[in-house]
């Protein structure tokens, strides 16, 4: 391992060697050359990576660095077969490290476990398929299976992944949402009427101030890094808050622009840079909203104001309890948890009050702790006081991760359906779906675990590595009667099989999808609501892998028999029928068919940004909510330590979700290794410590079950003073599967109390 500072700007030369190395690792250049050159293109295929939209420009590439990878990662000519499976044995599998487990290539036939061997061998897909249906048609309730969604799966296979749930007589959709953005789908949904951001890519060409929480764009969502480079150079005021230094907060440089190229150049990324503590995003909005607030009563004394006094009048509801709660918080309360100064609030107060038009976007940083509900709504709520909801150059813009995330809870993947929903769907299919709300990730992770549930079943992700507690969520998967993985590549959730396991290969974005009436396209929906269509490129040795919309259809049609209401056959035959299906159950994809042939595809429009507030109040709420009293309020004053520190997990730049590229983090100058956490230089000095020393972390929570890692090495960092950061899948282990959020159940990955000591053993091997 190496720790060297990065001197460069996100994206230019580094980004462009990096791409460089993923395509040669991939062992099929001349193919993946020819992908790249159809990702994100018109008529090819869909990034397998991020949500981020995409502003088509002919002519121009239309992939990020990590969108190179993810798509080389994919068409890698690699297999991984019965060979393989015949020479490692799963617990030899399960010792290996994420990387290696990924890296050896594409899953090529199915496989089934045997526990008398410890091996997985090949069947059949009839016998897999058949295998599947005995164990659903054995269960005593539906509800005792659950069914797992990624958010890579595109919509055509998510639908009909819900019909075949719904049909069997289950709302359990665990979803990879509900460990992300699932705050977010619930402050939007309950304060606006709809679950989704307000804003499109054209706003961010005429926001004059953009404000971003909680977000790491450079690694997450690079394509990201061009706009808020572009609006920077028109002058727009970008405001970073992030508890880390960020490269791609930075700068960056173009990898088209030839000028920069050339020259070495870059462009800012932002103009103010602000590092809370970590969960102290809500303390800031709320101070910005208490000076804007004094500044309003005073230019009320000369009839003038400062908030939007006839949007607020037309348009919402609760402003007076919220500005009451506002007044009541103190500054002392605020500055603490913030971990800003005065003059640094008042600083971002003003850029907000003096632009006309304003977006608001945040990410995982905000999501995923306790009181994620109540900040989300606290940005709401300072949109609403100044009517920056509505109105082009403006709004609400959550930023999704995975490619089609949002789009498979548009089409069904809902534990908790609305009766809209239930109605349409009802009416399409001729059977009364479940009412019952079903589980989500914690919900099911539990019901396993308690041997409640029996069957699991996954449409890609990675639920072991994903999902908090770790080493409890591999205990629940092997106390399953049956697991099924429908995925593209060997992971960490394969080599923790049920007492009955399936690996079963499935296609992915890159290659081609023959059925019986031709090559068929699938669908996705990015971060604005834009639903575009995804055809695979690569005819490659895929002989032994299925569609999702096979496998899925397959399953059903064993599991329901030949006579059942629904023609399983014909959506696999042809996937416009699935569309047609998605047309007369989903509101916003009228002519479905019809309009995937407009290139760039089409806007599935937002209720909220027409100002159609889909409230039980017919307005939009303006919510009141309490500064926490501590973003870990578990922690007991007896249990305070001076080596207690708040950490976060995060993805390397050599990462996406679990999915892990390399060991290199080259934009925090960390080469060739994994188990590292980041401490702030002052924070090191103060443990007596050394960057380079060997630690162990331990949670702090008090349901008496040790939580430990060790061995992680310190790397000194700009990050805010008392918090620490360590990547995951390897800090999972220390986020306790109860420690969730409000309203919310999302996993606190980004507030978890934990204790810092001195190594005192060996590191264990590094899970990468």
């Amino acid at each position: 391992m190496s720790i060297k500072e990065y001197n460069g700007p996100a994206g230019g030369w580094g980004a462009l060697k990096s791409t460089t190395r993923h395509l040669l690792k991939s062992d099929n250049v001349a193919k993946n050359i020819m992908n790249l050159m159809k990702t994100n293109q018109d008529y090819g295929f869909d990034c397998p990576g991020c949500a981020w939209g995409e502003k088509g420009v002919p002519g121009r590439f239309r992939f990020c660095e990590n969108g190179a990878k993810a798509v080389n990662w994919e068409a890698t000519s690699r297999r991984v077969d019965r060979t393989f499976f015949a020479e490692y044995s799963v617990e030899w599998l399960n010792k290996q490290t994420d990387y290696f487990l990924e890296y050896q290539g594409r899953l090529a036939e199915p496989m089934r476990y045997n526990a008398k061997t410890d091996h997985y061998e090949p069947i059949s897909w009839d016998d897999a398929l058949d295998l599947v249906a005995k164990h659903l048609n054995a269960l005593d309730n539906p509800n005792q299976a659950e069914f797992y969604t990624s958010g890579r799966a595109s919509n055509e296979a998510a639908f009909v992944y819900q019909l075949l749930a719904r049909r069997l007589g289950t709302n359990n959709f665990p979803d990879c949402s509900n460990m992300c953005h699932e705050a977010t789908s619930v402050a939007l949904g309950k304060n606006i009427g709809i679950g989704k951001g307000t804003v499109t890519m054209e706003d961010f060409e005429i926001a004059d101030a953009i404000f971003l929480f909680g977000q790491n764009p450079g690694t997450n969502h690079p394509r990201m890094l061009e706009t808020l480079s572009s609006a920077y150079r028109r002058g727009a005021k970008v405001l970073a808050f992030n508890n880390l230094r960020e490269r791609g907060l930075e700068r960056f440089a173009n990898p088209q622009n030839p000028i920069e190229m050339i020259s070495y150049g870059s462009t800012p990324t932002t103009s103010h840079y602000f590092m809370p503590k970590l969960g102290g995003d809500m303390a800031v909005v709320r101070g910005i909203v208490k000076i804007l607030l004094a500044r309003h009563e005073d230019a009320l004394q000369r009839g003038e104001s400062v908030f939007d006094l006839e949007f607020i009048e037309t348009h919402t509801q609760g402003m007076d309890a919220y500005l009451a709660q506002v007044k009541a918080t103190s500054w002392e309360q605020i500055l603490e948890q913030a971990g800003l100064t005065m003059d640094e609030i008042t600083a971002a107060a003003d850029v907000y009050q003096n632009a006309k038009r304003v977006i608001v976007t945040w990410a995982m940083g905000v999501t995923q702790h306790k009181h994620s509900v109540a900040t989300i709504e606290e940005l709401i709520n300072l949109q609403l006081l100044f009517g920056q909801v509505g109105k082009e150059g403006a709004g609400l813009c959550p930023v999704r991760g995975h490619s089609n995330v949002q789009g498979d809870r548009t089409v069904g993947i809902n534990e908790k359906p609305n009766a809209a929903f239930l109605e349409n769907f009802e009416n399409a299919f001729g059977f009364a779906p479940p009412k019952e709300h079903g589980h989500n990730v914690v919900n099911a992770i539990e019901a396993m675990l308690r041997g409640e549930s029996k069957v699991f079943i996954g449409l890609g992700g990675n639920l072991v590595s994903a999902a908090p507690d770790t080493d409890r969520v591999a205990q629940a998967m092997k106390q399953c009667n049956l697991t099924v993985n429908i995925s593209t590549k060997l992971n960490r959730s394969h080599v923790n099989p049920g007492h009955d396991a399936l690996i079963l290969p499935c296609l992915g974005r890159t290659d081609i999808d023959m059925q019986a009436t031709g090559p068929q396209k699938v669908t996705v929906e990015d971060s604005f609501s834009m639903v575009h269509a995804s055809s695979g490129r690569l005819d490659s040795a895929t002989e032994h892998m299925r569609s999702e919309v096979s496998i899925l259809a397959g399953i059903a049609q064993r599991t329901f028999g030949a006579t059942d209401p629904v023609d399983w056959q014909s959506l696999v035959d042809n996937y416009d029928n699935i569309r047609l299906l998605i047309e007369k159950v989903i509101p916003g994809f009228k002519e479905f068919n019809q309009r995937l042939d407009v290139p760039g595809g089409f806007y599935l429009g937002n209720s909220a940004r027409d100002l159609n507030w889909q409230t039980p109040q017919g307005k939009a709420q303006i919510a009141t909510n309490a500064l926490p009293e501590s973003v870990v309020p578990h922690v007991k004053a007896d249990q305070q330590t001076d080596n207690m520190f708040v950490l976060q997990t995060m993805r390397s730049h050599d990462q996406y979700n679990t999915t892990v590229y390399g060991y290199d983090d080259r934009y925090r100058g960390v080469f060739g290794e994994r188990n590292v956490v980041f401490l702030n230089p002052e924070d090191i000095a103060a443990q007596g410590l050394q960057a380079g020393d060997l630690v162990d972390i331990e949670s702090v929570w008090n349901d008496g079950i040790e939580r430990k890692i060790y061995g992680f090495k310190v790397v000194a960092f700009k990050i805010a003073q008392g918090n620490i950061a360590a990547y995951f899948p390897e800090a999972n282990a220390l986020i306790p599967l109860s420690s969730k959020g409000d309203k919310s159940d999302t996993p606190t990955s980004k507030s978890i109390a934990v204790i810092v000591t001195r190594s005192q053993e060996a590191p264990l091997l590094a899970r990468a």
